[in-house]
């Protein structure tokens, strides 16, 4: 029997990109996200690359009462999920109190409410069938705010300190629960970025998480190296080197 995997945020970048590579292992796959169009296009990708089952799925996480029926309908469709993979989120360059609030409040409410919405819906499901694995993507963000990306850093470190609690909470459970905290992946979500330090083409980065997925890793930067020796120094690194330098009049 195929092994399943539910992921959100699925229509592009990382999503997709690991929705391909578990295609790859066979796995019976369900696919969600909010552009119809671009699942449906997947759907048929996902197949031709071996996919058991493919199950599309149009959500918003946002929109949180539409979580319990998605996860239902890949439960009927599979007849279990093994692996919840929490991914959906967007990422705004957002300078503090310069009237872009609705952006703000975009993000937190997907990378953070979304997020935790879909877990308290999916772990039930996953109590109910005698086990699984959660699978949340955070980001190196979660390790120092930096400028312009308060509301990304708020809702990664948010979401960190939340599998945390929710490690400690299922820890005598047949629940495995994973955190893999990227750096720089190269997406459309961050191609517009002044700067990339390390960046990794996005199917090496989803190789690595699957691989980490599989393994049942609880915690992991990804790729390991550099991010494991650069997150520690940065949070101890002064806010004066981090702060951009104000533009000359």
């Amino acid at each position: 029997m195929s092994r399943s995997i539910f992921i959100t945020g699925a229509s592009a970048g990382i999503g997709e990109a690991l929705a391909a590579e578990f295609a790859r292992r066979g796995y019976d796959v369900a696919i969600a996200a909010r552009r119809t169009d671009r699942l449906e296009a997947l759907a048929g990708r996902l197949r031709s690359l071996g996919a058991a089952r493919v199950l599309p799925i149009t959500l918003d996480v946002t929109e949180t009462d539409g979580i319990p029926g998605a996860l239902e309908r890949a439960v009927r469709e599979f007849g279990r999920l093994d692996v919840l993979v929490v991914n959906a989120g967007v990422g705004y360059s957002l300078p503090v109190g310069r009237g872009r609030f609705d952006k703000v409040q975009r993000t937190l409410q997907t990378d953070l409410t979304g997020a935790i919405a879909t877990i308290e819906y999916g772990l039930p499901v996953l109590r109910a069938q005698g086990g699984g694995q959660i699978v949340a993507i955070t980001s190196i963000a979660s390790t120092r705010g930096t400028p312009f990306m308060g509301a990304y850093s708020a809702a990664k470190a948010g979401l960190h300190r939340y599998m945390q609690s929710l490690r400690a909470e299922v820890w005598h459970e047949p629940i495995t629960v994973t955190e893999l905290a990227p750096g720089y992946i190269d997406t459309d979500m961050n191609r517009g970025a002044p700067n990339r330090p390390f960046v990794i083409p996005v199917e090496k980065g989803a190789a690595i998480m699957a691989r980490m997925i599989e393994r049942k890793v609880r915690h992991r930067y990804v790729p390991v190296w550099p991010w494991a020796f650069v997150a520690p120094v940065l949070r101890i690194l002064p806010t004066r080197l981090l702060a951009p330098r104000p533009k000359r009049k």
